[in-house]
């Protein structure tokens, strides 16, 4: 075999250089590359962070902690009473319990109120579950009409006598019974309703019904029906979402004043 002469020491020299600027240059970008990577995860942790926390500041829920006489059941009062009554009034007259000269006013008073307390029980509508989101709130006493807060009002409270909620209005909008409506059986259940504000900062009341035996387009195609109803100053939207449930929109066209001065 023939030997390979050695390379010139100018030569051996310069490829020594070269070598180790290439090993340099290679070390500082693979340390660049990895800041490079180091810092875009940096960045994307830091903007999903921000924008969770700015989530869950705009779409805090907010309980209601107010206090209403029509949020309490007269029925339960009522019965409740009664009962107390009836029961603390028989033993004082057996003379099982002290108090036996009271004991005919006891009962005298005690069971007009248990039957008063019974009938209001049995004619008793429960209120719906509201879930407020904070955004909302604020800006409910100054875009939502005065037929969106009623309708709020009046189905988060205790109802008598009436079979379910806003009944009237769903007897009209979907007309039972009539040419064109639906059977009352097959009537739409307010199940909760929901305060938030839609994408272009507008309130929106949304009322969740459960209608096991209507579609989608039974609502779709009154839903002019139900702008005209719940309205002026506002306009409805439909969906549907699982296990039967229907969502109406109603969306106040009402804005904030500080929408108005920002679009100016």
């Amino acid at each position: 075999m023939k030997a390979i002469s050695p390379l010139p020491p100018a030569a051996a020299a310069s490829a020594t250089v070269f070598h180790s600027h290439y090993l340099r240059f290679h070390g500082q970008f693979r340390i660049r590359s990895a800041e490079r990577r180091r810092l875009k995860m940096k960045i994307a942790c830091t903007a999903k962070a921000t924008g969770s926390a700015s989530a869950s500041t705009e779409k805090t829920i907010v309980t209601d902690s107010e206090f209403s006489l029509a949020k309490v059941s007269f029925g339960a009062i009522g019965l409740g009473a009664g009962v107390s009554l009836l029961s603390y009034g028989f033993g004082a007259y057996f003379n099982i319990l002290p108090g036996s000269e009271w004991s005919a006013i006891m009962l005298t008073y005690g069971f007009p109120l248990a039957v008063i307390g019974m009938a209001l029980k049995y004619a008793e509508l429960k209120p719906v579950p509201c879930l407020t989101y904070s955004d909302a709130q604020m800006l409910r006493e100054t875009c939502a009409t005065p037929i969106l807060k009623q309708v709020r009002n009046d189905v988060i409270r205790y109802r008598y006598g009436d079979e379910q909620h806003l009944d009237e209005a769903l007897k009209r909008i979907f007309q039972y019974g009539q040419g064109g409506g639906i059977p009352r059986r097959s009537a739409p259940i307010l199940q909760m309703i929901r305060e938030e504000v839609v994408e272009d900062g507008k309130y929106c009341l949304v009322l969740v019904f459960k209608a096991k035996d209507l579609q989608l387009s039974d609502f779709e195609k009154r839903q002019a029906k139900l702008a005209s109803f719940f309205g002026p100053g506002i306009s409805a939207e439909v969906g549907q979402g699982e296990n039967n449930l229907f969502e109406v929109r109603l969306i106040s066209e009402t804005k904030s004043n500080a929408s108005s001065s920002g679009n100016v």
